[in-house]
């Protein structure tokens, strides 16, 4: 781990969607950094096509030491989502972090995306971000060190043709984490949005063909850009859109080649360029 020196022992987070990739990566960092885990998501029982469940990452924080449960959750179903939180209070005590990870995902034209879907990623994404946040915010104002993390991206909020229902969907996660960023300003909760440039070697990424392995890094670039937003003061750090590059060049990290998912190679910014066709590296 980059931040050796980072321990959140105590603490607690509720995470969407922990059965692979990125949820899951984060779920096992956190747990090594002393964090109760909360292990969330649809898949408690596994698939021979689609590898990975929540059960599973609660038992690996299990083994190596971490504590851990897991709840079965739709982010869809607010009774899900309450109930989900419930056994998280009673079991920990509390919640310190939110993080908002569970997605659906569909990069297609407009005629290609019938009403059916953009419900579906206006409710996974926007909507689900938004429900857990509420459910889980009583607790996090109990808090001394509360902190949401939503994964979206900034808000250049331009048109974007061949995914408007998508991007529409992320860019709402963004409008009301800063949103939510502002009317807590008083409650010493801090919200903010975090983006990786480069594409993430995911079951995702594959699936939709977002670039070979090249041009992938590996989750961890996200786990530690979620630490350093994680350690930081909440009264000091709220209402960002940060990329993940970003915040790791402001804890002194330049050198990226550690997360590249093949050696030597250097991944371009795919991710950034899903929602920004302008966007340039500083």
């Amino acid at each position: 781990m980059v931040f050796d020196d980072v321990d959140f022992e105590g603490r607690t987070a509720f995470i969407t969607g922990t059965s692979r990739g990125i949820g899951k990566a984060i779920a096992l960092d956190l747990a090594e950094r002393g964090v109760n885990v909360v292990s969330t998501g649809k898949t408690v029982e596994g698939h021979d096509e689609l590898p990975g469940t929540i059960v599973e990452t609660t038992e690996e924080i299990r083994e190596m030491g971490g504590n851990s449960i897991w709840c079965q959750l739709d982010v869809r179903d607010d009774e899900s989502i309450e109930l989900a939180i419930e056994e998280t209070v009673e079991a920990f005590g509390g919640i310190d972090f939110v993080v908002n990870n569970a997605g659906a995902i569909h990069l297609a034209p407009f005629e290609d995306t019938p009403p059916k879907r953009f419900d579906l990623l206006m409710d996974v994404n926007a909507r689900g971000s938004y429900a857990t946040t509420y459910a889980a915010l009583p607790y996090l104002k109990e808090s001394d060190h509360a902190h949401v993390v939503t994964f979206s991206p900034p808000l250049p909020a331009t048109p974007a043709p061949g995914k408007a229902a998508y991007a529409l969907s992320k860019y709402g996660m963004t409008f009301l984490a800063q949103s939510l960023a502002a009317e807590l300003d008083s409650d010493e909760i801090a919200v903010n949005a975090l983006w990786p440039v480069a594409a993430i070697e995911s079951e995702a990424t594959r699936h939709f063909g977002l670039g070979a392995p090249e041009d992938w890094r590996t989750p961890q670039i996200m786990c530690d850009a979620l630490t350093e937003i994680l350690s930081r003061d909440p009264t000091e750090c709220t209402g960002h859109a940060f990329y993940d590059e970003d915040i790791l060049s402001e804890a002194g990290i330049d050198d990226f080649s550690q997360y590249a998912v093949v050696e030597g190679a250097e991944p371009g910014p795919t991710s950034a360029w899903l929602f920004d066709t302008t966007y340039e590296r500083s």
